[in-house]
Parts: structure tokens; sequence; C-alpha cells
């Protein structure tokens, strides 16, 4: 028989067993972007109401949803927004790379409004979308662990290491607990060769984010966010120890067909030597 909650065999069991994983009010920021809308529609079952926020045209509210559109560089805006929740799912931002100046205005002074604002109003955990790309310039054949030094592949994994420090900082200083998760490539289905090792299923996701707002006494940890796939460069078993988080699916089942349909990239190609694929060698740009 398969066991549906494969945390229950881990080493002091699941950090989750006996606890409440429901609260009053979640605020999802980025709710318009692709794993926003994935997030708006599962995270409902672990709060009383959603509040769905993002700087784009949001779908109507539904039954136990707070709409609030907010521009996340508008500290006073996001100061309101973030009043009266109890964790903050923080998507939001630019989630490709850009120039510096597309990307200062959400990805960095943006999340520092959100911090700010989670001080203010006694928010005491977030989970923050960070990515794979503050690690983007390791090389392929390498494993690392969420101890290893920043390498950004370009000013989006800059950003994202920022708001990882920015959590740091928030945590010793005023107790705001963060999850960070270097989010590898959510997608339905795995699209490429890169994203066989870094693909991280929706189901995978839920649960991810689920034991990140809820594990008690989180502190501020860095994980892994990605499936259970055959290669990894990612050494995440301080998300199995922290967060009980044991994925379940995995890109395998992909595998053959992507093999057959796509030639690997040359051996030189930076795309293919280094983890952050497409994003080493994205601009610069206004040259």
């Amino acid at each position: 028989m398969t066991n549906i909650n494969p945390a229950a065999d881990l080493p002091g069991g699941d950090p989750l067993e006996g606890v409440s994983t429901r609260c009053a009010r979640i605020l999802l920021t980025g709710a318009a972007g692709n794993l926003g809308r994935v997030l708006r529609e599962r995270l409902k079952r672990y709060a009383d109401v959603i509040r769905v926020s993002d700087i784009a045209a949001l779908d109507p509210a539904r039954e136990g949803e707070e709409l609030a559109p907010c521009d996340l560089s508008d500290a006073k805006a996001v100061d309101a927004l973030v009043r009266g929740v109890d964790v903050i799912v923080h998507l939001g931002g630019v989630s490709v790379e850009r120039p510096f100046e597309e990307i200062l205005p959400a990805n960095i002074a943006g999340t520092y409004h959100i911090y700010e604002a989670a001080r203010r109003h006694g928010v005491r955990r977030i989970v923050f979308a960070s990515s794979n790309h503050v690690t983007g310039f390791y090389r392929q054949d390498e494993v690392i662990d969420p101890l290893a030094p920043p390498r950004p592949d370009g000013y989006y994994g800059v950003s994202k290491a920022f708001g990882e420090q920015l959590a740091r900082f928030y945590f010793d200083r005023y107790g705001v607990e963060t999850v960070s998760i270097r989010i590898g490539s959510s997608f339905p289905q795995p699209k490429d060769r890169r994203m066989l090792t870094t693909w991280l299923g929706y189901d995978d996701l839920e649960q991810l984010v689920r034991r990140a707002m809820f594990v008690p006494g989180v502190g501020c940890h860095v994980v892994y966010g990605v499936s259970a796939n055959r290669d990894s460069w990612w050494d995440n078993a301080a998300a199995a120890r922290r967060l009980g988080y044991v994925p379940v699916e995995s890109s395998e089942r992909w595998r053959e067909a992507i093999e057959r349909e796509q030639a690997p990239l040359p051996e030189d190609d930076p795309v293919r030597r280094y983890q952050g694929g497409g994003f080493v060698t994205a601009g610069p740009f206004g040259d």
C-alpha cells in the first residue's frame, strides 16, 4: 500500500503531526501569475479567506476570496494590503530576467515593503518565492545545498538573493519567520531536458508551501522547490529535515519523449554548462 504521508517515515516523524494547517486569512501576492493561479485555488483549504493580490488583472472573486489589487512598489498600498493577514505567500514580482530598472520596483523595493508591513502588523510567517536562479552560475555537474554561497545568473537572481537576505534580517531583528523556496521549474510537465532535473509538480508545490506556512518554529530557512526527479543538482535534505517535505512527483514519466524529441545542446554551450540555463545568457539590456 502506498504511504499517503511519506513524511511520517522521516526520523522524528512529520513535524506537522497534530498541528492545525488552517488559519483565518492568507495573503497571496502575484495571484495573476502562473503559479499564483495554481495556488489561488489550492490554498483555499488552508484558510477561511484568501486575499489575492496582483498589479495585473485578476479574475473575479470567488467564495472565500478578497480581491486586493496592489502595486508592490507603493509602500502605503502594501501596508494596507498586509493588514489583518496571518500568513503571506509572496509570489509577486517580475519572474523572468529583465533590465535592472524593471526588476527593482517589485522584486526589490516591493519585497522590502512586504517585510516592513509584516513587521508593523505583526505577521509572523512569510513564504517567499525565491528561485533556483540565486545559484544559477553553479555548473550542472555540481551538487549544492542551500548553504552554498549565492551565484546569481542575472538581475532576477540578484533580486531573489536580496529577498533571502532581507528575510534573514527580519527574522534576526524582528522574529518574522520565513521559508524561502528556490523554485526550480513549476509547470504541468517539464518542457525540455533541463526541466527533467529542475521540475516541480503542482502537488509538490502545494505540499511545500503548506509546510512552509504551518510547520511550527521554522525560523528562517532556504529550501529548493523541486520534485523527486531522477537527477538533481540540489541537496534538499534540509527541506525534509526541517519541513518534513518528501516530494511525491517525478519528471521521469516524460524523459523518453523529451530526450527523443530534443537533441542535447553542445557541451560548451553555457545553457548546458550552468544550472541557470538560458538565464545565464540573457542580456545585457540596452547596449
